[in-house]
């Protein structure tokens, strides 16, 4: 399934979205940051393995975005093409202020962390 062009642009546009993923206790809900490179939608673990949300996304990889009043299906997928990582740092850096919270989001440890959401 495709995104309509008003997901992409809520998506796009939105400094931060919950992800919404799935634990023995039902669905839970963290804020991200999100980027979309190319059409096609992205999230990292600013605290690599250590996220919560992120264990839970690799371990039941249906996840939702909630932006603007809409819930969006996703499934997530690890990305380990290093040009493809590099695209989503950029994006990180072009959305976000430079400063504290984008350089942890941009450390070489956390690069690998880096998710695809693709739709469903």
């Amino acid at each position: 399934m495709a995104l309509t062009e008003e997901q992409l642009r809520l998506l796009s546009e939105a400094k931060e979205v919950r992800i919404e993923t799935s634990s023995s206790r039902g669905p839970r809900s963290t804020i991200i940051w999100i980027v979309v490179v190319d059409g096609r939608v992205y999230v990292r673990s600013v605290r690599a393995e250590e996220g919560h949300w992120y264990r839970r996304a690799l371990s039941n990889p249906d996840v939702a975005i909630l932006v603007a009043g809409q819930r969006i299906p996703f499934r997530a997928v690890l990305v380990e093409d290093p040009e493809e990582i590099d695209q989503v740092t950029e994006a990180l850096r072009a959305k976000y202020p430079a400063g504290g919270s984008l350089d942890r989001m941009t450390r070489d440890e956390v690069l690998a962390h880096t998710l695809r959401l693709e739709p469903v």
